[in-house]
């Protein structure tokens, strides 16, 4: 199972994550998306898949802050999870991508095995966000097995 964490201010994040979430069960694989992620109620034997946009200073979106926050505050030990990160940002701030660095930082902190490098959206780059995904997801499937 492939839980998918959203963190999605304008609605960017989220579409691509419901690319990538189709993709994923054409594959084979269950997946779920979360669009207001809570820790208590992910099971940390699936696989996360955290997809989240940065806004402002390198915030992370609304829906997604309290989910960051409870892991910043929780002491439980996350050996047993499976992650990666898509972050969506803009290189014309030099808080690039900052929030997936923040969430990716936290997972780490609690001991969770980072599946893949995470992947880092440009919106300055002239190709949309969900084919950017969608051609780094065959790497992330090949880390599933």
């Amino acid at each position: 199972m492939i839980d998918i964490l959203v963190g999605s201010q304008m609605g960017a994040a989220e579409y691509v994550a419901e690319q990538v979430a189709e993709t994923l069960v054409q594959a084979g694989y269950d997946v779920k998306l979360h669009l207001k992620p809570e820790l208590d109620h992910l099971n940390q034997n699936h696989v996360w898949l955290v997809i989240t946009s940065t806004y402002g200073a390198g915030d992370l979106p609304d829906n997604i802050q309290p989910f960051a926050d409870q892991l910043a505050q929780d002491r439980r030990d996350l050996t047993t999870l499976s992650y990666a990160v898509i972050t969506l940002g803009d290189s014309g701030y030099d808080t690039f991508c900052e929030a997936g660095r923040k969430i990716d930082h936290l997972l780490q902190k609690r001991r969770a095995r980072r599946l893949i490098t995470a992947l880092e959206i440009d919106a300055q780059d002239p190709q949309l966000p969900e084919d950017t995904a969608l051609l780094w997801l065959p790497q992330l499937i090949k880390n599933l097995r």
